[in-house]
């Protein structure tokens, strides 16, 4: 087993790596930038170097400084986490030619998955289903306007280097697509310096299920169940469930069959998500795209199945088998996940940074966790992303996962800030989900418009 890793990341999920790390018996390596000094994962890491600035270019994002500490500290390995560099190739490439094994897939795989349009014609060729779509890059409104003229309309556009629901647009007519596609093109080369898109026929309204893997050094490659995703803003996901309410046992072969496939042919290494779209009207379900990282909301998985996906992670990319196979994979049980934000819901959800005053964290019971970086006296930085915990309760059924939920949330008490738990209260306790009787077009439809006329 490694002796030390580096965590290229901050916040909650670095706290999450260093502790499964230390339960492996794995020393860790903390990475922060000048803002982040205080963070409780610099406490909480065996050792800790400052990589940069506040701003995410200049640390987190800055590949030869993180190197440069990988060195300097002896690190083995480096575990990117969730979004920074997590599904940069050429960052697992510097790593690969360093001798630090990326935790995670190689880069030659994070090609092939990363780039939507790469990832589609890889699904295509392992027979997993796909929406009708563009066959290859699109870079020009008249390529787009002919090819939404031959799939139909409604369409998605997407960008082909995409990720975090950026160069994203929902097109519904001819008159709508110039303005759109301009729009997540000039987006989608800001956020990730590739204007490159794509055009997929819209599966409006959907479910959004996801499927999570796990594959090893020596071709094991299992499922670990489904997540249902559905309850999203902007293509941000809110809150999440594992099972899906809207699977059946058979569909649910079929689905996580498909996943396996999928990972099988790509020979995929460590932890990844293919996320499918839904059509509960027919039954059918498409694939949409891989994330070659852990996810956000991998805890859910973990309550159902009992697996330790950060801990697999790390055996895996030391070259160790897989801890279980799919046989011995079991699930129980109803596991839900609520995002803790620093926003406020009333004022279109903008960031609220600042000084936490006080804090209780809900705790107590079996079957509940809560995942943050928070503590009483921490600044929280107006530099990064606004999520500050996910809080995850298991049950034996949904109801009591629900109630559980609910419970939780109303224990659920910071000061200084403004966050987003009791929008979060609101909708754990909506009829509508209460009933599992939801799809991608819910909060934003029918949700949020009834929540903003309240006072």
């Amino acid at each position: 087993m490694f002796n030390k890793i580096l965590i290229a990341n901050r916040g909650e999920i670095a706290v999450r790596i260093i502790r499964a790390a230390r339960e492996l018996g794995v020393g860790t390596v903390a990475i922060y930038s000048t803002a982040d000094r205080d963070a409780l994962h610099v406490h909480l890491a065996d050792e800790a170097i400052c990589v940069g600035p506040a701003r995410s270019t200049e640390s987190y994002l800055n590949m030869n400084n993180i190197l440069s500490a990988a060195v300097a500290t002896g690190a083995q390995a480096i575990h990117p986490g969730f979004g920074f560099l997590s599904e940069n190739s050429k960052f697992a490439r510097l790593c690969e030619e360093m001798n630090i094994k990326f935790i995670g897939p190689s880069a030659k795989v994070m090609d092939m998955m990363g780039d939507k349009i790469n990832a589609r014609a890889e699904m295509i060729k392992a027979g997993v289903p796909v929406t009708p779509g563009s066959e290859g890059e699109v870079h020009t409104t008249d390529e787009a306007v002919k090819i939404a003229e031959e799939i139909g309309y409604p369409i998605m556009l997407k960008a082909s280097a995409g990720g975090g629901g950026k160069g994203i647009r929902k097109v519904n007519n001819v008159e709508e697509l110039v303005p759109a596609f301009e729009a997540a093109q000039a987006e989608a080369q800001a956020a990730f310096g590739n204007g490159a898109m794509f055009i997929e026929r819209m599966i409006f309204p959907a479910r959004h299920i996801e499927v999570q893997i796990l594959g090893d050094s020596q071709g094991n490659v299992i499922h670990l169940g489904e997540r249902d995703c559905s309850l999203q803003r902007n293509n941000q996901k809110v809150l999440e469930e594992s099972p899906s309410v809207a699977i059946g046992h058979t569909l649910r072969n079929e689905i996580t069959a498909a996943a396996v496939k999928a990972a099988q042919h790509v020979s995929y290494e460590n932890a990844g998500t293919i996320e499918f779209l839904l059509d509960e009207s027919s039954g059918k379900f498409y694939f949409m795209e891989m994330n070659t990282r852990v996810q956000v909301e991998h805890p859910v998985t973990e309550f159902v199945s009992d697996v330790d996906i950060v801990k697999e992670q790390i055996r895996v990319a030391n070259g160790n088998e897989l801890s279980v196979k799919q046989e011995d994979v079991t699930f129980s049980g109803h596991a839900i996940e609520c995002r803790i934000n620093a926003e406020n819901p009333k004022f279109n959800f903008a960031p609220s940074p600042g000084k936490i005053t006080n804090l209780f964290l809900p705790s107590g019971g079996v079957g509940l966790r809560v995942d943050s970086a928070m503590y009483s006296g921490y600044s929280i930085p107006p530099y990064y992303d606004s999520m500050i915990a996910k809080v995850i309760v298991h049950g034996e059924n949904r109801f009591e996962a629900l109630m559980k939920m609910q419970r939780a949330l109303l224990e659920f008490d910071v000061e200084g800030v403004i966050t987003n738990v009791d929008f979060q209260l609101e909708l754990i306790s909506d009829p509508h989900v209460v009933a599992g009787d939801y799809d991608t077009s819910f909060l934003g439809n029918v949700f949020l418009p009834e929540y903003q006329k309240e006072d």
